[in-house]
């Protein structure tokens, strides 16, 4: 579904990072209670990256069993959803074990080349993703999914265009005609047209 992104990003593997940004997308066209939410993930490079930052609270997944944490879980990405209107990021190891919530990144690298109008959550996983060989995915409040790799923007995802390929209920392909800011999908006939 993500292969443009998976391409970018080849040191993991493809599952969990695809699963990873699904969550992250999930959080970013729903929000929480009506409101919109941004978070952050780390994946990958877990034990540099819980080395480079500090938790601002008590952290909520410690204690819990491997099993359970998986980025796979549905009843983990329920507690996620939650977890994520709380300051700070989560820690996903390599193999997509949610290690740890609400943490604050400290990584601190050379000056970045981040767009400007990315806030600190941007920075900080642009920042977390040079000085480590962690992926980081930022879900912005303004809806919108980034990742960044080596210190570089590598991605983003915009959920209402993404949502499309999801929400559209026409068997077969479907034709896309944009129209002002709206995106038509209609069936694709590849048949003679219909006569009497």
């Amino acid at each position: 579904m993500f292969e443009s992104i998976l391409c970018q990003v080849t040191e993991y593997d493809p599952d969990i990072l695809e699963s990873l940004i699904g969550l992250a997308v999930e959080i970013a066209r729903e929000g929480r209670e009506g409101k919109r939410v941004g978070t952050l993930f780390t994946l990958g490079d877990e034990s540099a990256v819980l080395a480079r930052s500090r938790p601002l609270i008590l952290d909520p997944l410690s204690g819990h069993p491997e099993s359970s944490l998986h980025v796979t879980n549905l009843n983990l990405r329920g507690t996620i959803k939650e977890l994520a209107q709380l300051d700070g990021g989560f820690v996903v190891s390599r193999e997509g074990i949610v290690l740890s919530a609400c943490r604050y990144l400290d990584a601190v690298a050379a000056p970045l080349d981040v767009p400007l109008g990315l806030g600190s959550r941007h920075i900080a996983a642009a920042n977390m993703s040079a000085v480590t060989n962690a992926v980081g995915i930022v879900v912005s409040e303004s809806s919108v999914v980034r990742l960044f790799c080596h210190g570089q923007l590598v991605g983003e995802i915009i959920p209402e265009v993404w949502m499309m390929d999801h929400a559209a209920h026409l068997r077969g392909t479907a034709k896309r005609e944009q129209v002002g800011e709206l995106m038509i999908l209609t069936p694709n006939l590849r048949q003679a047209p219909f006569t009497k």
